[in-house]
């Protein structure tokens, strides 16, 4: 369900094309994994994709660059749509609906929510009603009143907020797997998602979790949607998603767990305000 290449392998913008024929049985490596593709019979363009960002916004992390930084570079880097996925607080984005789509990007609304201490997705859903989750109960009421997209973010990465056990426990209220960029040749925290996204026929994605504009571009996904914030979403759902992926450097992964993905600590400390 996931391929590779480097990360300049795919056309910018709506020029995005599958990297098989639907019939091509091939094994294809991505990383140092060895995948499947699923055979799907793509229509036209595919949307290069990222569901996991962070801005200035966050209540919870330092992050450096504004919204519009964001889109600008999403839209050097040929992305299509971004979600803005700020901790526990839904950034509003009408008022920058116009600024992205002169750059051709769609904006997605989205929050990383922390439910029973576990962050969790929710993609495209109204903010009141997302905020309001607190618990999986709720997350399944959420789900049966509302349409949206429910990723289950690095869920197996040794950190507290991870879903992990919980991820067993509630299958059914995930529509995805994130395959989180944070990965090297040497040490990957994915492996145990894929094998759980495997065996309950979830669909990958992949995310960057953004918390640094220098994090895009080396994963994301490929979406055979309309450029349209449902129609992505119900893409997903179906499995119409293929991720994009190469490894980082085991030098650049330790650099970002200590300056990038714990933010709050070294912030807190003076250190690397600058971003």
């Amino acid at each position: 369900m996931w391929a590779a290449g480097p990360p300049n392998a795919v056309t910018p913008s709506r020029r995005n094309s599958p990297a098989s024929s639907p019939r091509d049985p091939r094994l294809v490596t991505a990383g140092f994994y060895t995948v499947g593709l699923t055979p799907h019979c793509y229509d036209g363009a595919m949307l290069k994709v990222e569901l996991h960002t962070h801005t200035a916004d966050d209540p919870e992390d330092f992050v450096p660059h504004t919204v519009e930084r964001l889109v600008d570079r999403v839209a050097e880097l040929g992305y299509d749509a971004i979600a803005i996925t700020l901790h526990n607080r839904q950034l509003d984005v009408e008022p920058y609906r116009d600024y992205a789509r002169s750059r051709h990007i769609v904006l997605i609304p989205g929050v990383e929510r922390s439910i029973v201490g576990c962050h969790t997705l929710l993609i495209n859903f109204p903010a009141a009603a997302a905020e309001a989750v607190h618990t999986f109960d709720d997350l399944a009421t959420l789900r049966t009143e509302s349409d949206g997209l429910v990723i289950a973010p690095h869920p197996y990465f040794p950190v507290p907020s991870c879903l992990r056990q919980e991820l067993d426990r509630h299958p059914d209220l995930f529509d995805a797997v994130e395959l989180h960029a944070l990965y090297s040749r040497r040490i990957d925290f994915n492996r145990r998602a894929l094998a759980w996204a495997r065996a309950h026929g979830k669909p990958l994605v992949g995310n960057g979790d953004i918390h640094r504009l220098g994090q895009l571009g080396t994963t994301w996904s490929l979406v055979d949607a309309e450029p349209d914030p449902a129609a992505i979403c119900a893409a997903i759902k179906a499995g119409r998603v293929d991720v994009r992926t190469a490894p980082i450097s085991f030098p650049r992964m330790l650099y970002l767990l200590a300056t990038v993905m714990p933010s709050g600590i070294l912030h807190t400390l003076g250190v690397g305000r600058t971003g």
